[in-house]
């Protein structure tokens, strides 16, 4: 089946294919480890002990998602290296320092403190452990940073000169580093780590709360991420109206193809609820619309006008279908959010947060929408992007590598049966540690760093010789 398609589009899929692995642990750790922080100082501040219970919990669930983040992450780099080596090599005297000093500065600094954070509370005290926890912390939203930056340089580049050779060089690392959609891609992803695991805890909490509506580890999981989804999740809808306006303003392509406008409105633009889109016959077929929301909604002008896929050239079209069901899905949930962030509200001011077993169920059914909801975001990004690897300067198929199809092919097919096999494995563990109850002491991973080999421990040692 494979043979059938070219090494670039082979390579696209790859890549697409190990980042949409990667990108939900990073997703995922981002807000845990803020999560974990804010457990510990609680607990430190409080004294209450169901805040130590969850935090001992989750934060052997984040090792293991930490871990297979840090594996899934690895290979992407090799891609550069070889599938798109061209683009390397363009974009590298940009883009490389800010990889590395994502290595330098976040990553080390995650795994610097991790096992701290991990095992060492009894070794270093409880003020030193909450250095560590708020080091991994801002570790996380350390490396964040740099990555975003470095992908937003990718969506709207700036700050850079072109040399004789053809490569972006750096003329203001300032502007490079805080290009114009920087903020707004910051921002906005942050806050969907941040409810991916409020959703993650809450469908956690929901499935635990069915069976034991008692335990207060469980109720103090739930209201926290309860409030987390009533509070951020309206700021992330705002977030995301900033990012759009922006978006339509640096690349208005983009824009076109999430609301399916192949032509253009001079009168003001409908929004399209839904339809499918024909990108053959430029129109969106069985199209369901409200007329002009879409220029309210950008231009906050209900006759604002709007340019269509009309005013592009073929070429330089993205994959409209694709753009346009990932950005619905992506807004679909996040509405649907916030209808549960609601509905906890009110049922937290009826004083039956705890009691209402249908919220817990659609806790327990919302708990991965968060990962969904950011893989449709990336492919809304990355697809809508197209064909640039770098908006409007390099395009994709100017940044392949000279690979022949046939290798991309066999190892497209290594990654899928590895990651099917490896993160399936790994996936399965992490949820059979949360089924289990968060009193419960192990969870299936150890509570210290396992020995190395040759080292015994004391007590085994006299257990083997009972007569010393």
């Amino acid at each position: 089946m494979l043979s059938s398609f070219d090494a670039e589009i082979l390579a696209r899929f790859q890549f697409a294919f190990t980042i949409s692995f990667h990108i939900i642990f990073p997703a995922f750790s981002i807000g845990l480890a803020s999560f974990l922080a804010v457990l510990n100082a609680a607990w430190l501040y409080t004294g209450d002990n169901a805040y130590r219970i969850v935090f001992d919990y989750w934060k052997k669930i984040f090792a293991v998602a930490f871990g297979m983040g840090v594996v899934s992450g690895i290979v992407m780099s090799y891609q550069f290296g070889t599938n798109w080596s061209e683009y390397a090599d363009k974009t590298g005297p940009v883009l490389g320092p800010l990889m590395a000093y994502e290595v330098l500065s976040a990553f080390f600094l995650e795994a610097g403190f991790l096992g701290i954070m991990l095992f060492g509370r009894e070794k270093v005290g409880n003020g030193l452990h909450m250095f560590a926890t708020a080091m991994v912390a801002g570790g996380t939203l350390m490396s964040a940073t740099w990555i975003l930056s470095v992908n937003s340089w990718m969506q709207t580049p700036a700050g850079y000169s072109m040399n004789d050779v053809g490569q972006f060089v750096p003329e203001d690392w300032w502007a490079i580093i805080f290009n114009p959609s920087f903020p707004y891609r910051l921002v906005h992803m942050v806050l969907a780590a941040y409810l991916t695991t409020a959703f993650v805890v809450a469908g956690v909490a929901g499935w635990h709360l069915l069976k034991d509506r008692e335990n207060k580890a469980t109720r103090k999981m739930f209201s926290m991420a309860m409030w987390m989804a009533l509070i951020v999740t309206p700021l992330q809808i705002g977030a995301g109206d900033a990012h759009g306006i922006n978006t339509l303003e640096h690349q208005p392509t983009k824009i076109m193809a999430m609301e399916g406008h192949f032509d253009s409105h001079p009168d003001g633009a409908p929004l399209i609820l839904f339809g499918i889109p024909n990108q053959e016959e430029k129109r969106v077929d069985y199209a369901i619309e409200i007329p002009k929301l879409s220029s309210l909604i950008l231009k906050h002008d209900l006759n604002a006008p709007l340019n269509g896929l009309d005013t592009v050239p073929d070429e330089d079209e993205p994959p409209v279908a694709i753009v346009f069901f990932s950005f619905r899905v992506m807004v679909g949930i996040g509405f649907a959010m916030l209808g549960i962030g609601l509905w906890g509200g009110i049922q937290r001011w009826r004083g039956r947060l705890y009691d209402t077993k249908w919220l817990h169920r659609a806790a327990v059914v919302m708990g991965p929408m968060g990962f969904v909801a950011v893989l449709a975001g990336w492919i809304t990004t990355e697809v809508g992007r197209q064909p640039f690897t770098v908006y409007g300067l390099l395009r994709t198929s100017e940044s392949l590598g000279p690979v022949a199809a046939p290798a991309v092919a066999a190892s497209l097919i290594a990654f899928i049966i590895v990651y099917f096999f490896v993160f399936g494995a790994g996936t399965f563990y992490i949820l059979r540690m949360m089924g289990k109850d968060p009193a419960s002491p192990r969870l299936g991973l150890r509570d210290g760093p396992i020995r190395t080999a040759g080292i015994t421990p004391v007590q085994q040692t006299h257990d083997a010789h009972p007569a010393e």
